[in-house]
């Protein structure tokens, strides 16, 4: 166990963590040159396509340190967007150091400061090291002085290395062996392993990766899962290099997988404990924390027979991201779905793409939300998901929207676009503190549903990329909100309807009524599209019908009997009307999302 050092790499978004583990990789001779590619770990095809991280990778690698000694590095690559901070939670629960990559040409941004957080929390080992100093704009001596600020650390306790060259590799590995401390427990205990992630086979079932606490896992003997109480035997254990190496036991101290041929997804769970039936542990490792999806939307199958499909596809899909929950629910318009919890608007996207590529399911998703707490006038306290699950407005007495404290890093430049769209989404300034002369961190509380839509899109276009945010739930406040329903010829469209501050509701009325009579395709009837809050109607278009000139074929004559010929064309499109179905195109729900 002496020889194991298990440790992640935590950073904010694109400041080179995955390129730097290329760099361990290569120089631990993990992998052949046949084997290597740019950002080898990012093994999935979404997450080359965005050059972005989606899942905490764990990989093996063997290090002969200076001191002539042979070391096991279990790696854990993990994400940098604010979206996927479960993964990392998860990774630093199961590691005893982390590389803390600072970007030399961006400096320290907030994500690097929230996942040094969540490393401080586990009393993590942290190497702090300078990334991309091979680029002309590395401002080194600047960014050494914020991480200096940051960590309280020396001067010479920051390591300088670039992902792409190669440069300062070594000492990375020096330095993981000498500061991260090696695991503790006990080889002869009983068994605790904590599954920290799973993944879900075709042919094999439920692979499950875990991290062994105490005690020996042995390939053939029979484990139990503690907290669902599943038992099955152990098929084949191993390590995870880059593909599965199969061993016949794995100590404590260290990362591996297990096969056993579970087909049921509800018989794993991240952060579950394995244990041996024989010699049973007597509890269970305190895991990780339960998830907070941040926002909610429902998820429907295109054709209502694939609802079934959709449920296996979504339970496949929760094995490998623990941060999605999904629960079923009806709507009039969609039929039967699910409403599913993200934790932000990239993750929605990637679930709905996962599902396409991965289980080829087409789903529609419906306008992202957030919960809300409504207490009704007879003192019952509700917490409502839908704006379709709102009680009547005279059965309301205050309605409670989640507040969270954001927490945004830019340039001293860009201050002052930042503060307006902070204000203008309803926020409010907290503080504001200079971290060094030219970077000033300011502090919002703001509603969770203001920064649902495009407030990181628009933030970033503000501060041509350099602003970075990080938020945190801080619990629900009183708001003035209303219900706002879309009517298609005197009709709700559920799917449509949302929950919206009432100062903005005319406005973002308007707005969508124009957008809908753009796509909506047109009919043979008059198509009336209305907002309406209540009774009250706050904004209407018409989708004009597609008409045939009847009175074409009248030339001349008394007027009575083009007038007949209309009146009769009238008649028939009032019968029309009334039965007639109006079609809302799926781009038409999509479009209500990308609204400014």
């Amino acid at each position: 166990m002496k020889k194991i050092r298990n440790f992640c790499i935590i950073a904010h978004i694109d400041h080179g963590k995955s390129t730097l583990a290329d760099r361990l990789l290569e120089a631990t001779n993990t992998l052949n040159q046949r084997e290597m590619q740019s950002q080898v770990l990012d093994d999935m095809d979404l997450e080359r396509e965005k050059g972005i991280t989606i899942k905490s990778h764990a990989i093996q690698m063997n290090y002969v340190a200076s001191d002539g000694e042979q070391y096991t590095l279990n790696l854990i690559d993990t994400p940098g967007h604010v979206d996927f901070s479960y993964e990392v939670s998860r990774a630093i629960a199961s590691c005893e150091g982390a590389l803390l990559i600072v970007d030399a040409s961006q400096g320290i941004q907030a994500q690097t400061i929230s996942n040094l957080y969540l490393a401080f929390g586990n009393d993590l080992a942290i190497i702090p090291v300078l990334n991309k100093i091979d680029m002309p704009s590395a401002m080194i001596d600047e960014v050494k002085d914020q991480v200096v600020d940051l960590l309280g650390c020396d001067h010479d306790d920051i390591l300088c290395a670039s992902g792409k060259t190669g440069q300062g590799v070594p000492e990375i590995l020096e330095a993981i062996v000498k500061r991260i401390p090696a695991p503790k427990g006990d080889e002869n205990a009983p068994l605790q392993a904590l599954i920290f992630d799973s993944v879900f086979n075709p042919f094999r079932g439920i692979i499950a990766y875990y991290r062994v606490f105490n005690g020996t896992i042995r390939k053939g003997e029979h484990v139990k899962f503690f907290n669902t109480g599943e038992e099955y035997d152990a098929d084949e254990i191993g390590v995870l290099k880059l593909k599965m190496q199969p061993c016949q036991e794995i100590k404590a101290g260290d990362v591996g997988y297990i096969c056993s041929g579970i087909k049921n997804s509800k018989d794993v769970k991240v952060g579950d404990t394995i244990t041996s039936v024989s010699n049973p542990c007597t509890e269970a490792i305190a895991g990780f924390e339960d998830v907070k999806p941040m926002v909610f939307a429902g998820v429907y199958p295109v054709e209502a027979d694939q609802y079934e499909d959709l449920r296996a596809s979504l339970e496949k899909l929760q094995l490998n991201d623990a941060s999605l929950t999904f629960e079923p629910e009806s709507s009039l318009a969609l039929g039967f779905g699910f409403r599913c919890g993200f934790l932000g608007l990239l993750h929605m996207e990637i679930i709905q793409e996962r599902l396409y590529r991965e289980f080829d399911m087409d789903v529609i998703t419906t306008v992202p939300n957030v919960s809300y707490k409504i207490t009704t006038t007879m003192g019952e306290e509700i917490e409502v998901h839908n704006p379709s699950g709102l009680p009547e407005v005279t059965k309301i007495e205050k309605i409670e929207e989640p507040y969270i404290l954001a927490q945004i890093i830019t340039k001293a430049d860009f201050l002052g676009p930042v503060m307006k769209l902070c204000i203008d989404k309803r926020g409010i300034l907290k503080n504001q503190t200079y971290i060094t002369q030219d970077r000033v961190e300011v502090n919002f509380e703001m509603p969770l549903s203001e920064i649902v839509f495009d407030f990181y899109d628009k933030l970033k276009s503000i501060s041509k990329g350099y602003a970075s945010f990080d938020y945190h739930r801080t619990g629900y406040e009183i708001s003035k909100l209303a219900k706002l329903d879309i009517l298609l010829n005197g009709d709700p469209v559920d799917a449509l309807s949302s929950l919206i501050y009432a100062d903005h509701a005319y406005d973002f009325g308007r707005k969508m009524c124009e957008k809908l009579k753009e796509l909506i395709p047109r009919q043979q009837f008059d198509i009336a599209i209305q907002a309406a809050i209540g009774a009250k109607i706050i904004a209407r278009e018409t989708v004009k019908a597609v008409r045939k000139d009847v009175t074409a074929k009248c030339y001349g004559g008394d007027i009575s009997r083009k007038r007949k010929l209309l009146e009769k064309q009238k008649a028939g499109k009032k019968r029309m009307r009334q039965i007639g179905q109006v079609q809302v195109p799926q781009s038409a729900f999509l479009a209500v999302l990308k609204m400014e």
